[in-house]
């Protein structure tokens, strides 16, 4: 790899890897040591194409679900089954790995920009602007833009848009779908909202075991079915579909929080 080497965003490989190294070590423990991450089905990550992977997801915090991802695909990638022990798999990471954003989250702070730098497509939300709601039009170059990160390597995204849960999956993610036609592999987390602030950057609380759980990739007819279709597909996968919601008697209430305790690290 020339030292001088871009991606097509233009962002200098040599830099990014050095990025990915030391923001890893840095959070390592936010995932393994503070708090304990639970991965279920890593091995599928190994299985995959180099190029052209939708990873989509339920959205817990702003930042810390992408970076227990890019923890959990490189230590894949490096052997280690449904484990980010040894954070030595950081020492060749995978650099084409890239998740959607939303561009004012991005351009938030120092700390914001670097993580924009290890990654993020940033995009213009059609629906949410500086906390206020918008309805404005989908900018085709965002849309060009994540094409253009599929075509290089896996995509994560986070269909919702928001970190409340069971929010309506946004279409767009059916429509890049249809038109890219990437693998498309759901991933479950859970823990990260009570582990972590909104932003996923202070930790909250520690002792909390935090869980992933990926899936195998979706059957999709890309040409055949509707973007509804698509979407509600999406709903189930990342289970967050109101079928999910059910409301609890006092005994099922209570064998819950038995179990949450014994969830704890």
């Amino acid at each position: 790899m020339g030292l001088f080497k871009r991606n097509p965003f233009g962002h200098i490989l040599f830099l990014k890897k050095w990025l990915i190294r030391i923001m890893g070590a840095m959070t390592h423990r936010r995932f393994r040591g503070f708090n304990e991450l639970q991965i279920e089905g890593s091995e599928i990550i190994k299985e995959l194409p180099e190029r052209n992977v939708l990873f989509i997801s339920n959205h817990q915090t702003y930042f810390a679900d992408v970076v227990a991802m890019f923890h959990v695909f490189n230590a894949s990638l490096s052997g280690r089954v449904d484990s980010i022990k040894n954070v030595g798999y950081l020492w060749n990471p995978k650099l084409n790995i890239y998740y959607v954003a939303a561009k004012e989250t991005m351009k938030a702070g120092f700390l914001p920009k670097l993580l924009a730098y290890a990654g993020s497509v940033s995009i213009e939300r059609t629906w949410r602007a500086e906390g206020k709601d918008v309805n404005r039009q989908v900018r085709m170059s965002d849309i060009s833009n994540i094409g253009k990160a599929l075509d290089d390597g896996w995509v994560i995204t986070f269909p919702q848009g928001t970190t409340t849960p069971f929010k309506p999956i946004r279409k767009g993610t059916a429509h890049i779908i249809k038109r890219y036609k990437p693998i498309v592999v759901p991933i479950v987390i859970d823990g990260f909202r009570r582990s972590f602030d909104k932003k996923g950057i202070r930790i909250k609380k520690k002792n909390i075991l935090q869980s992933m759980e990926i899936k195998q990739p979706l059957e999709i007819d890309y040409d055949g079915e509707t973007t509804d279709e698509i979407v509600k597909k999406i709903e189930f996968a990342i289970e967050q579909h109101p079928s999910f919601l059910k409301v609890l008697t006092p005994q099922q209430i209570k064998e819950q929080e038995e179990l949450n305790k014994l969830r704890e690290w």
